[in-house]
């Protein structure tokens, strides 16, 4: 599995705001230029957060983006879900039979399976508040919020 700059830089944001978890909204503008997004591509990814329930909007002089869950509750799983869709290393895996000409039944389905089901554990064992944790300046006490 690749990961894309969608996920890489959603994942970013998400990590971002969890250093603000429960101080309220936290402008793009401020998202961007810390974690070296590009704004404009970032209020798209944003937009695709808070539609997936994530994060909420305010808008407004004070207003930002926030958490709307305790980042130890969120799993890279779920953000890779909602920015790339399926983990799965071939499309056809995820396709019922009737709608794929590749037979279902075929040598190299169990690889892609043990694959697909291997990177869901691993993305699933990780939350943004132990990204955030792992971050030298978060894990040196450094970390402004």
């Amino acid at each position: 599995m690749r990961v894309s700059t969608r996920s890489d830089y959603g994942l970013r944001a998400l990590i971002e705001l969890a250093g603000h978890y429960g101080s309220g909204p936290l402008q793009s503008s401020e998202i961007a230029l810390r974690r070296h997004v590009p704004e404009q591509y970032l209020d798209q990814l944003l937009t695709t957060l808070r539609k997936a329930g994530f994060i909420r909007s305010v808008r407004g002089p004070s207003g930002g983006h926030e958490l709307v869950r305790d980042p130890a509750t969120i799993t890279v799983k779920e953000i890779i879900d909602a920015l790339e869709g399926s983990t799965s290393p071939v499309a056809w895996l995820d396709e019922p039979p009737e709608m794929t000409d590749h037979p279902h039944q075929c040598g190299q389905r169990e690889i892609w399976e043990r694959i697909r089901d291997a990177t869901n554990e691993i993305l699933s064992s990780y939350s943004v508040a132990g990204l955030l944790e792992r971050e030298p300046q978060a894990a040196a006490g450094r970390y402004v919020i």
